[in-house]
């Protein structure tokens, strides 16, 4: 089967055919470092992991691009507003950011580019622009460059508006534009804002408008067209319809596939910083949900599927997650971790209907029930097949615990081996005090581990231990 996309230009699930047989090339609208990073960005980060995972799972050569927005309004007044430098501020917050896209096994990027390292690029797209008569410059020696959106005919058609139905545009101020609609793709030095947040242009001093940097950016490292584009629902307007715009009007193939995700909300706002409703890895993992199950959480629902946060929701997925780790593990000891290779066919089906993960973790779970009654009777060929079956759909999800992010402590600490040992020796004092029938010290042993979140379990091969819910 063929997989199969929601394709936001065509507002159709299309089959996915690369442009280049064997490679697909994928630009995803990063974050825009004025602040740390929240598990709202972590959706987008795991979704399109996800997608990668499972185009390198079919064989196919990934690049990937995720840019990072390193300079733009809010990063300037930040820099105002705490009297320190624009670009101090975008890297502190960018550094928390590739810790937390590791934290949750989010695999790196093939390339990762900052929009003040490609300020050339944009110059050679907006003056293509001009000469091409889709935009143009205001007066002044540190004039704005505006798109004139009047110009590109199909403006409008990727978030199906019309540009009569349009206000203005948020990101440029009435000052010599010809339209109210049209939009920045150069912005002339203002005295308010930092001396140092600007660079030469044929326009005079000036920074670049938020559309025009990831249009440069794909361009430069996937060529004048490429497979798809993604990010989140509401970046469809006004920034992709933008990129599109003047892409398109600078003679640019651009995106063959729009992709966009559903957003997480926190009551009836999407998680915003700007609306002061966020929550971030660090509180997750301190309410005692690890790294792991925050993303079988975030990765569950269909990536359209829009997640209303609750705490009760993510507990839920920790539970379900430790259900499918303890069978791993179980399986593990009697049969040995296995190599897994191949999916089921029921799951490639799902995975290859746009990406369906709801109904992928279905089939997850329903080999994981197979597998626990194989335990039950001890049938160990159909252990075997069942946890590679697993380990094979949760290495496509980065999911699998025996991944060497999950295998090796959690933020990449590896404590494994300091827990383990610490844990064997309690069930040794335990095993003691079973000998003596002190059955009250036993019984205390177990308690203050259950305590501390780790579940014993007596077998006919002795104790086994597994992380649970903490009390």
């Amino acid at each position: 089967m063929t997989l199969r996309l929601y394709d936001t230009a065509t507002r159709s699930v299309r089959d996915f055919v690369p442009m280049t047989p064997g490679q697909v090339g994928i630009y995803l609208c990063g974050v825009t470092v004025q602040s740390s990073p929240h598990i709202g960005h972590l959706r987008s980060a795991v979704n399109y992991d996800v997608l990668r995972r499972w185009l390198m799972h079919t064989g196919l050569e990934v690049t990937f691009i995720r840019n990072v927005t390193d300079v733009d309004d809010k990063i300037l007044q930040k820099s105002v507003e705490h009297g320190k430098p624009y670009w101090a501020i975008a890297y502190e917050n960018r550094l928390r950011l590739s810790r937390d896209y590791t934290a949750l096994n989010v695999l790196e990027p093939t390339y990762e580019p900052l929009a003040t390292g490609h300020i050339t690029e944009m110059h050679e797209l907006i003056e293509t622009l001009i000469e091409r008569g889709h935009a143009y410059p205001g007066a002044g020696d540190c004039a704005d460059v505006y798109f004139d959106v009047r110009s590109f005919a199909e403006y409008g058609a990727l978030s199906g508006q019309k540009p009569d139905d349009m206000q203005s545009a948020a990101d440029a101020p009435v000052r010599d534009k010809r339209d109210h609609r049209d939009f920045a793709l150069w912005k002339g030095v203002k005295p308010e804002e930092p001396r140092d947040a600007y660079w030469s242009s044929p326009w005079g001093r000036g920074r670049p408008g938020w559309h025009i940097e990831c249009s440069a950016m794909a361009r430069r490292y996937l060529g004048d067209e490429f497979d798809i584009h993604g990010g989140g629902l509401d970046l469809t307007f006004p920034h992709h319809e933008n990129e599109l715009a003047q892409s398109k009007a600078a003679g640019l193939g651009f995106a063959r596939f729009w992709v966009h995700h559903a957003l997480l909300n926190l009551g009836d706002s999407k998680m915003s910083k700007s609306l002061g409703n966020v929550i971030d890895l660090d509180s997750v993992v301190e309410g005692g949900v690890r790294q792991v199950e925050l993303r079988y959480y975030l990765g569950s629902p269909h990536y359209r599927s829009r997640i209303d946060y609750s705490d009760e929701a993510l507990k839920e997925a920790a539970v379900a997650y430790r259900r499918i780790e303890g069978f791993v593990h179980r399986a593990a000891e009697v049969v040995g971790p296995g190599r897994p290779k191949q999916v089921p066919p029921a799951f490639a089906d799902a995975m290859n209907d746009d990406l369906n993960t709801s109904a992928a973790l279905a089939i997850v779970h329903d080999t994981v029930r197979e597998g626990n009654t194989a335990l039950a009777a001890g049938d160990e060929p159909a252990i075997r097949g069942a946890l590679t079956a697993v380990r094979a759909m949760l290495g496509v999800l980065g999911l699998d615990p025996f991944d060497e992010k999950w295998s090796g402590g959690e933020g990449g600490n590896d404590l494994k081996p300091v827990v383990d040992s610490l844990v064997a020796l309690a069930l040794e004092q335990r095993a003691q005090a079973r000998t003596r029938k002190d059955w009250v010290a036993a019984d205390s042993v177990r308690d203050q581990l259950k305590n501390a979140g780790i579940q014993v379990e007596d077998t006919p091969a002795g104790p086994r231990w597994t992380v649970g819910e903490q009390h």
